[in-house]
């Protein structure tokens, strides 16, 4: 089933939750709703479902306007956070409940009701615990549950609202795979909520990042990470460092450096320049690049995670690195180091930017370089 949003409007009293939001989603994709507390979109979410309503705009269903239809004329299935599951009822009662409240013709009989309970059990893995209630399972079986009371109607589009939130990382890890590996066996059009990055980048087909009720971009994990079309995005999937530059005809210079460095951008001017830790690297000391003092070293498995201030500037920026780098592997706080981008996005300088800085005094360095980190 595709999915057409057109200038989708929602406010709450004086609030904007979603403010002419458009969106298209393919038959069979899995989305991601990505952003932080705020963003809008759960409200986004339980919009398609019908369980919120638009103040204007459209919803349409496989061309047909459904914005003003009740939930349970749209034919959704909706997973909640909290599983939402009855705790007096059985496995099987729970996920055959949508089934049994059905009226009149509409209703399957109780031998189909009770083939589709166990064909859903085989399918999200829990045969043979059927008889067993809520509280006799755990964390990811409960949640397995919610998903087969959702598939149970045959929705014609599946929503889920932080399915995992509740859950710790590991059993989240294992969850979102099967989920993937679910999704890809039944081909429903799939809408998920999620604040977690990594969730969003490993699970969807494409990531909606949203920001104020807006869409910032939409794209796969690679166009959303690797080419952020905001600064927003950039800043909030990963971490960054956001340093001051210029850029003129073509080059880029880094404000306190006399290198450049070639850039794609065709407007000049005063700029802010993201580099994400991993596109930073250690050069030789002759090398084109910007002077720094280490201030923290970290081994984190196979990264080396290095905190250092510039020397013209102080302000902070942060590297990670191959625990196989020899120019990171011998580092310490206090070593004059040279460090240089391997690839940056640029965005036209923010007003009032204020830099990250670091103390004055670089702990457990040697005087003189406690001297010039000062200066």
């Amino acid at each position: 089933m595709n999915i057409q949003i057109r200038g989708i409007h929602k406010a709450f009293a004086s609030f904007p939750a979603l403010d002419g939001v458009n969106l298209d989603i393919e038959s069979g994709e899995l989305i991601a709703l990505l952003g932080p507390s705020g963003s809008g979109k759960t409200t986004l979410l339980r919009t398609i479902a019908g369980l919120e309503f638009p103040d204007a705009g459209e919803i349409s269903f496989g061309g047909e306007n459904i914005a003003s239809r009740p939930v349970r004329e749209r034919g959704v299935g909706f997973v909640f956070q909290h599983y939402a599951l009855f705790k007096h009822m059985t496995v099987a009662d729970n996920i055959a409940f949508g089934l049994n409240v059905r009226k009149g013709s509409a209703r399957p009989s109780k031998e189909a009701i009770q083939q589709r309970v166990h064909e859903l059990l085989d399918l999200v893995q829990l045969s043979g615990l059927d008889k067993r209630y809520p509280s006799q399972l755990s964390g990811g079986q409960r949640q397995r549950v919610a998903l087969a009371r959702a598939l149970a109607i045959d929705p014609k589009v599946l929503l889920l609202d932080e399915p995992f939130g509740a859950l710790d990382a590991k059993v989240r890890k294992d969850l979102r795979r099967w989920l993937r590996e679910l999704h890809d066996k039944t081909g429903y059009t799939t809408i998920f909520v999620t604040h977690d990055q990594e969730e969003a980048l490993e699970l969807a087909d494409r990531v909606v990042v949203m920001n104020r009720g807006r869409i910032e971009q939409v794209g796969n994990n690679q166009q959303v990470y690797e080419q952020p079309a905001t600064p927003f995005v950039f800043d909030f999937l990963g971490s960054v460092n956001i340093l001051p530059g210029e850029v003129k005809d073509r080059q880029l210079r880094f404000d306190g450096s006399d290198d450049v460095w070639d850039s794609e951008s065709k407007e000049s001017g005063l700029v802010d320049i993201y580099v994400r830790p991993h596109d930073l690297q250690i050069v030789d000391a002759a090398a084109p690049g910007l002077d720094a003092t280490v201030t923290l070293v970290q081994r984190a498995g196979a990264l080396i995670r290095i905190s250092a201030a510039l020397a013209t500037s102080g302000e902070r920026i942060e590297l990670e690195l191959s625990h196989l780098d020899t120019l990171a592997r011998s580092r310490q706080p206090g070593d004059a180091i040279r460090v240089a981008p391997i690839t940056f996005g640029l965005f036209p300088r923010a007003p009032h930017r204020r830099p990250t800085t670091l103390p004055d005094v670089v702990p457990n360095a040697p005087a003189e370089n406690r001297e010039r980190a000062r200066n």
